[in-house]
């Protein structure tokens, strides 16, 4: 069953979508500001470093799974979110960092995905929460095999917030494309539905979940994967909306 919970946009699953003129103007006023830090014991004096433009980092985590897999996927979102949606993304590709990293905090999206094992240590849990809480933003792309561990790491998180099905009519799929039938399906591994997720903080969505689908993989370079110029278009479509949606306040 699919829920409407209240969107980062302030407006139900059901709510107009803002016009691509509103998503630049919130671009350039979150690239001028970092993600906030709440204050607290121990929090990185120098977290908070002015971005001249928006990157999204990989995150590593441990417990054995591939998070170095997937390439290709954030050069080719990143390329293509500044030639078509026009965000300056200011490099080639993604950097790496850690939970623990003070970097953690200049980036206002991450990105993880695997097949295996997640697992966070004490200290990293307290610091994604941190992160995530202070106006963060962070997708996980199921490649098939990371769902049970990343469930449960992410309820140590968030121990107050869970996963929702995403209906249709939520905007994030209803950006600078259109995806009146929800998240696209790019790979068939399991055979079932492509599937969204949300775990919310304060009314703010502040991880997105997909699942069943593999949309990572659908943003590599031609020829890495089997999939059709079709399906590596929907997925950049898909990943570009994902973006402008992290970015639109």
């Amino acid at each position: 069953m699919r829920h409407a919970h209240t969107s980062r946009l302030g407006l139900t699953g059901g709510g107009k979508r803002p016009g691509i003129a509103a998503i630049a103007l919130a671009t350039v006023v979150l690239l001028a500001a970092p993600v906030r830090t709440p204050a607290s014991p121990g929090a990185p004096a120098a977290a908070g470093a002015q971005r001249a433009a928006f990157t999204i980092a990989r995150l590593k985590y441990g417990g054995g799974g591939d998070w170095y897999g997937d390439q290709g996927t954030l050069r080719n979102l990143l390329a293509g979110l500044r030639e078509r949606a026009g965000v300056p993304t200011g490099v080639d590709d993604a950097p790496v960092v850690l939970p623990t990293d003070e970097a953690l905090f200049n980036y206002p999206m991450i990105f993880m995905a695997g097949h295996g094992n997640v697992k966070f240590t004490p200290a990293e849990v307290e610091r994604l929460r941190r992160y995530l809480e202070g106006g963060g933003f962070l997708w996980c792309d199921d490649d098939y095999g990371i769902d049970t561990s990343f469930r449960r790491e992410l309820k140590r998180v968030l121990p107050d917030a869970d996963l929702v099905e995403l209906p249709f009519a939520h905007p994030v799929f209803h950006q600078m494309y259109e995806f009146p039938r929800g998240l696209p399906k790019i790979h068939e591994h399991d055979g079932g539905p492509a599937r969204a997720f949300g775990a919310y903080h304060d009314g703010r969505m502040v991880v997105f979940y997909s699942y069943d689908t593999d949309i990572g993989d659908g943003l590599e370079d031609a020829g890495v994967h089997p999939d059709t110029p079709q399906k590596r278009e929907e997925a950049l479509r898909m990943g570009i909306n994902l973006a402008l949606f992290a970015l639109t306040p």
